[in-house]
């Protein structure tokens, strides 16, 4: 059983406003689902808890209990997504489904293409090696990177380990979905379209 796409336990409380569903199927009847991309400033935080200053969920206010998904740090900016759908959240989050999420990242030193090629082949941090990604770079001192997995904090501490330091982190793409003119706090539903893209086994017709 899952609460909000999270495994539920003994004791797990349970408002009128959750989804609760049992071997993957929502229990309690229909409900309206809600998909949204909202480009996220610095100083939000992605917590659920309303009790945490400055959270996600006071933040975008919706009618609807909704809940993002996967993280983007307090000091980062850009695209996440939120839903009230628990199920699709697995099949995002998931890293051997590979699914990509951008970034442009600045940092404190000029980058280089040793830089670039080693951040590409993968860091160890956090007792693992990062998947490969892709590099390119953008200016002097910011490039663009594209990864197959989200551990905490991973392109800060990729960056750490070459001795650069973060000064602006920025995700701008999740698989089909970019920031294309959706302002900076503002946020939007996806639309039929970039669900099917998104998720396509789910979603496409």
């Amino acid at each position: 059983m899952t609460v909000n796409g999270a495994q539920a336990s003994l004791g797990t409380p349970v408002g009128p406003a959750d989804r609760v569903c049992l071997d993957g199927r929502a229990v309690g009847g229909e409900e309206e689902h809600v998909y949204l991309a909202l480009n996220k400033p610095i100083g939000i935080d992605c917590s659920t808890d309303r009790r945490v200053p400055d959270n996600i969920l006071d933040f975008v206010d919706h009618r609807l209990r909704i809940f993002p998904v996967g993280r983007l740090d307090k000091d980062s900016q850009g695209l996440i997504l939120l839903t009230n759908d628990g199920d699709i959240v697995n099949e995002l989050l998931r890293v051997e489904h590979g699914h990509e999420k951008e970034y442009r990242v600045t940092v404190d030193k000029p980058v280089t293409d040793e830089f670039l090629a080693a951040l590409a082949r993968g860091v160890r941090i956090l007792g693992t090696r990062t998947r490969p990604a892709r590099t390119e770079r953008i200016d002097a001192h910011a490039f663009r990177i594209v990864l197959t997995q989200g551990l905490n904090r991973q392109i800060r501490r990729m960056c750490a380990v070459f001795g650069y330091r973060v000064l602006r982190l920025e995700r701008t793409r999740i698989v089909n979905i970019t920031l294309t003119g959706l302002a900076l706090g503002r946020w939007r539903d996806l639309t039929g379209s970039e669900l099917a893209g998104l998720l396509p086994e789910r979603f496409g017709r």
